[in-house]
């Protein structure tokens, strides 16, 4: 999950086995949670059943990476979310990040008391 330069958020499912991305039955949740919704994927990793129905070649993205690059193979549609919405994601996203990143410096700490 990110928020690019407009502040839109993006998430990007990453699957690398065919049967991660066959057995994956929560994702379409995600989608009330983002402008974008990319489907990120290895190289080698058959794509075909990301154009079937099941998989909404209609509002998700496909973007192709290994250890070096990433290309976007189809852009993802915008679906904008509401702004109230958007405001509460992104507040989530900012203070998950900054435990992560406080936890990381230091081991001890458990937060501030706050959960999601």
């Amino acid at each position: 999950m990110g928020v690019d330069a407009k502040g839109r958020i993006v998430i990007v499912e990453i699957k690398v086995q065919r049967g991660d991305l066959l057995g994956d039955a929560k994702w379409p949740d995600y989608l009330d949670f983002c402008d974008r919704f990319y489907w990120g994927v290895p190289p080698g990793l058959d794509r075909a059943p990301l154009e079937s129905e099941s998989h909404r070649p209609d509002c998700c993205g496909v973007i192709v990476a290994d250890g070096y690059d990433a290309q976007i193979l189809r852009p993802a549609p915008l679906l904008p979310l509401a702004a109230a919405r958007r405001k509460c994601e992104v507040e989530r996203l900012a203070r998950t990040a900054l435990r992560r990143l406080t936890t990381g410096l230091d081991p001890e700490c458990t937060g501030w008391g706050v959960s999601d």
